[in-house]
């Protein structure tokens, strides 16, 4: 973990601005660090994002877009933590959308949930190939 979920509009921008976007996140997860160390272990990162060809937004404007971001990490991260870093994925957001959100209605949205170990399930070998 950490495994953040992108949900955006389909009318806030293409593939590749997008795909650019899931790989500089996925950096800034990685740069985490707390007294020298990884917040995040770096086979435990995922950034994916789901386009949304179906939406309202506000009051159903056609140049309305949005983008939510929905962070789950395992609990027991210390509130500083979470704080640094809901604001450096927050501030990248705002940033890669700096233009659009010059030119057209944007709402951009970051949230940090924790889960329990107990009721998850994983098999991964990602761990032990970045060791090696």
């Amino acid at each position: 973990m950490p495994h953040l979920t992108l949900e955006y509009s389909a009318n806030l921008a293409g593939e590749e601005k997008i795909g650019q976007l899931c790989i500089a996140l996925a950096q800034c997860l990685d740069a985490q660090r707390e007294n020298g160390q990884r917040v995040y272990p770096l086979g435990g990162i995922r950034v994916r994002a789901l386009r949304c060809d179906h939406y309202c937004i506000a009051d159903g404007r056609p140049d309305t877009a949005f983008l939510h971001a929905n962070l789950k990490i395992a609990a027991g991260r210390s509130d500083s933590i979470k704080t640094a870093t809901g604001d450096a994925l927050f501030a990248l957001i705002k940033q890669h959308f700096a233009t659009e959100f010059e030119r057209q209605g944007l709402a951009l949205s970051l949230e940090i949930n924790e889960f329990s170990e107990a009721g998850t399930w994983k098999h991964n070998n990602l761990h032990a190939r970045l060791k090696g």
